[in-house]
């Protein structure tokens, strides 16, 4: 979205009575409110962070089903189908929307609605890429929690660097057709110039192309693996940590929940915590409040997590100095 638009419509909504909208757009639904939720991802993989949300909801006194009600929009990793869901979504006249899976869903429901809040969950800095003026005052109808996912690929790449020293080639898996992972393999290629390593870009958007993304991988045999942020990869994660096996890649991916299912590390922000601040503001919002007062909240918590059986299993010693710093070791 263009800055300007933002602009535009900020100021739209001032001329409408700015904070005393809000209030008013919610109560004029039905008795029991709806928060749509639209995500990038598929439902399958995400049911933990729901619960995450639902706790931020019932400790704001909303329960699903109770005095809340919940309309779910899934994209399953196809991009594209976003706007048209976003749309849906604001035809149903939901009351919040709540945005998960990047910021593909976010900057949607900013195309389809300039009243509804939205409620976000992004990985890029939410000022730059047009969802809020500023983190201490967002100014319109959106804010949320930034999770960094954007701006952590070097320090993951130095991270699996520091385990695996030796390793003289790295492979960056990343979905071309999500744009912050794109910025991670170059944040990666930037790194590797820097460490004096080989990077090894493989692309997959599908599930299919997963598959033959790592059997390519197989043939350039790199020393270690970094898997880009991305919410389609985190919703297979099961499939990629089990395809890192098979190929013995020792890898490093964005989220805990993969080292859960057999991953080596991770590096990176809390993503249950995330979801239950988000769903804290949509109950906050329902109860009255003006997004356009409630900061950006970003979490500067980031967790190491390093599973110590998979390194025994591809014949690793992961180095004292790297244990040392873990947040957490399963063993």
């Amino acid at each position: 979205m263009a800055h300007s638009d933002q602009i535009k419509r900020r100021d739209f909504i001032t001329l409408l009575g700015g904070a005393a909208a809000w209030p008013l757009a919610v109560r004029g639904q039905s008795a029991m409110p709806v928060i749509g939720f639209l995500s990038s991802a598929s439902a399958g993989g995400f049911g933990h962070l729901i619960a995450g949300f639902r706790r931020g909801l019932q400790g704001i006194n909303f329960v699903e089903g109770q005095n809340v009600a919940i309309e779910y929009a899934w994209a399953e990793g196809h991009y594209d189908r976003l706007p048209e869901l976003a749309h849906n979504l604001v035809r149903r006249q939901v009351s919040v929307l709540a945005t998960s899976g990047g910021d593909n869903p976010s900057l949607a429901a900013m195309v389809a609605t300039s009243t509804i809040p939205v409620l976000f969950v992004v990985g890029s800095d939410p000022v730059k890429i047009g969802l809020v003026a500023s983190l201490a005052r967002p100014g319109g109808n959106a804010t949320g929690v930034n999770i960094f996912t954007a701006e952590l690929a070097e320090k993951r790449f130095g991270l699996l660097n520091d385990a695996l020293p030796t390793a003289a080639t790295f492979a960056v898996l990343t979905n071309p057709k999500f744009p912050p992972a794109m910025s991670n393999a170059q944040q990666s290629e930037d790194a590797g110039r820097r460490l004096g390593k080989e990077v090894v870009i493989f692309h997959a958007s599908i599930e299919s192309e997963i598959d033959s993304a790592f059997a390519r991988m197989a043939a350039a045999r790199p020393g270690a693996l970094l898997v880009s942020a991305d919410p389609f990869f985190n919703s297979r994660r099961e499939q990629i940590v089990a395809l890192a096996a098979r190929y013995t890649f020792p890898a490093i991916y964005e989220w805990r929940e993969f080292v859960e299912v057999g991953g080596l590390m991770s590096y990176g922000t809390d993503l249950v915590e995330a979801y239950r601040l988000q769903g804290a503001y949509a109950g906050r919002v329902l109860k009255g409040e003006n997004p356009a007062d409630l900061p950006v909240v970003q979490l500067s918590k980031f967790q190491l997590v390093i599973n110590l059986n998979t390194a025994r299993v591809l014949g690793l010693t992961i180095p004292p100095g790297v244990l040392a710093i873990a947040d957490e070791v399963i063993e």
